[in-house]
């Protein structure tokens, strides 16, 4: 089952349990897919609906910021069970070893030397840990490996 058919699963699973928030914010993310299939005239793949759903996440981190600036915690809240909702749907997170490993092997395969060379390295990285890995925890990483 691919991730768009687990989705609506879990979207049918709420309904029927009657959870209300955690329907919402499903068929928030069901909408966003759907606007993307839409503009593009295609059907999106496991990694597009990731990418779709990466977008998502950004976005409630940034909400959840400014509301918790502004004293909205209620409104903070209410991201936040969002972005818990979006991040179930994320593979598995690589860790800073597994991160520096394939920046390693990254920076041997294009043979950078130094900071100039940070945007062939990222070219490939991004292919590879896109969903998997928060970007611009690679980027830093990326940035310190070449600086040295």
């Amino acid at each position: 089952m691919g991730l768009k058919e687990s989705i609506s699963e879990d979207m049918k699973a709420a309904m029927r349990s009657r959870d209300s928030s955690r329907l919402s914010a499903i068929r928030l993310l069901l909408a966003a897919i759907k606007q993307k299939e839409v503009d593009e005239r295609r059907d999106l793949s496991d990694a597009d609906v990731v990418s779709v759903i990466e977008k998502m996440i950004k976005q409630r981190r940034d909400s959840i910021s400014q509301f918790e600036a502004a004293s909205r915690q209620d409104l903070a809240d209410a991201e936040k069970f969002e972005l818990s909702i979006l991040q179930h749907y994320m593979p598995e997170q690589l860790g800073a070893s597994e991160i520096a490993a394939e920046v390693e092997a990254a920076v041997l395969e294009t043979g950078a030397s130094g900071p100039a060379d940070m945007g062939k390295v990222m070219g490939i990285l991004k292919g590879k840990l896109a969903g998997r890995a928060d970007m611009g925890a690679v980027s830093a990483a990326v940035k310190t490996r070449l600086s040295r």
